[in-house]
């Protein structure tokens, strides 16, 4: 799951994203308005982290951009002005969060998977899906009451299915959303087919149906009507 962090203490970011990849997010970072403003236009996110004030611009600003294109992204606004004022116009703008700095980072990663469970999840913390139970606090999957052993990326790959279940996703979206758009492509997808594979492969061990399908010339989907 991916995360934006728009922080210009280049220390602090490197601390938020040090800490949020150790809790399994994928982060990016951007330092000032304009690095920002690209990203959130190129990019889709499960949360951003964002600081009110930036050099050559405001947060508030980059808010209101994302609910003018209607974005679906989670914000959380983190800002040194701890003032009521500030808190009230962020979350009218559309802000999910705010939290003052200096805060703890254990407590900025709850909020981040707090917003995760309850825009995708409907804030559950383990998702049903006839024989499947994914708990989201313990990250562990369990069908017809056995654990299934996945990998961290199969993990990863399977809660993007379910929160995107009977859509198609592009192998570009599902190379986004768990590589990020800093790693290095190529003409081929072959590590995308065979993480699928594997994936597949173990849901079918443990019982379930075969869920993912492949969309010819598209994708994939997560079919389920339940």
């Amino acid at each position: 799951m991916k995360v934006l962090v728009v922080e210009d203490e280049r220390e602090l970011s490197e601390s938020i994203c040090q800490y949020l990849e150790g809790e399994d997010f994928l982060c990016e970072k951007a330092y000032e308005y304009h690095q920002a403003n690209q990203q959130i236009h190129l990019n889709e996110y499960v949360c951003i982290i964002l600081d009110i004030t930036l050099a050559n611009g405001s947060g508030l600003d980059l808010l209101m951009e994302l609910k003018k294109m209607g974005k679906a992204d989670g914000v959380i606004i983190i800002s040194a002005k701890n003032s009521l004022d500030d808190k009230l116009r962020g979350l009218q703008l559309g802000a999910d969060d705010y939290l003052a700095k200096p805060f703890h980072l254990a407590e900025l990663a709850a909020r981040v998977t707090a917003i995760v469970r309850r825009r995708s999840f409907e804030g559950k913390n383990q998702i049903v899906l006839d024989e499947l139970v994914l708990d989201l606090s313990s990250k562990t999957l369990q069908a017809q009451d056995q654990v299934v052993a996945l990998t961290k990326k199969e993990y990863d790959l399977l809660l993007y299915f379910i929160s995107n279940r009977n859509r198609v996703v592009t192998k570009e979206s599902i190379v986004e959303h768990l590589w990020g758009s800093n790693i290095e492509m190529s003409d081929s997808y072959d590590f995308i087919y065979a993480h699928i594979k594997n994936l597949r492969k173990k849901l079918l061990a443990a019982g379930c149906p075969d869920y993912i399908r492949v969309a010819y010339g598209m994708g994939y989907k997560f079919t389920y009507q339940g």
